[in-house]
């Protein structure tokens, strides 16, 4: 799954530098993730993992990291069922 993360990051994500470099706890918004990045990046990721992010999930900290985006989808999954 983090590999499928990674490819959509670095296509919706219009990082400074390459999400192949980043560990999976660095800062995406320091790396440059803007908040209309963002959303394109929660688009393509629920269409790509089949799931809907919730209202409580749509905040800063549910995309500010690879993990925390991994988080966030396996909670979403798991839930789904």
């Amino acid at each position: 799954m983090t590999e499928d993360i990674r490819a959509i990051i670095k296509e919706h994500g219009r990082l400074a530098v390459d999400v192949k470099t980043l560990k999976d706890d660095a800062d995406l918004y320091a790396a440059g993730l803007t908040s209309h990045a963002s959303v394109n990046l929660m688009l393509a990721l629920e269409s790509k993992f089949d799931v809907e992010f919730p209202e409580r999930m749509l905040k800063r900290k549910s995309f500010e990291s690879v993990a925390a985006i991994h988080a966030a989808i396996a909670e979403l999954l798991k839930e789904k069922g």
